[in-house]
């Protein structure tokens, strides 16, 4: 399922995403995905064989992380 088919809102906690999804929903490239990873600072992930994989609860754990980190500085 293409993640233009359902709102991002409307998706199951432990509902797999790609690398490749995640960087469309956060609107960054994977290769500046790849380097959160490296450096712990992005979304939870976790590999799948070769895949690294993501859920969309911990990519909206990471975007309100972000969000309330970004009041902080204000």
């Amino acid at each position: 399922m293409r993640i233009d088919q359902v709102g991002f809102s409307e998706r199951d906690e432990d509902e797999l995403l790609t690398l490749i999804e995640v960087a469309e929903i956060l609107k960054v490239s994977p290769n500046t995905l790849r380097w959160w990873r490296q450096q712990h600072t992005g979304p939870k992930t976790f590999r799948m064989g070769r895949r690294v994989m993501s859920t969309v609860g911990d990519v909206r754990r990471f975007m309100r992380a972000q969000r309330l980190a970004g009041r902080s500085r204000h």
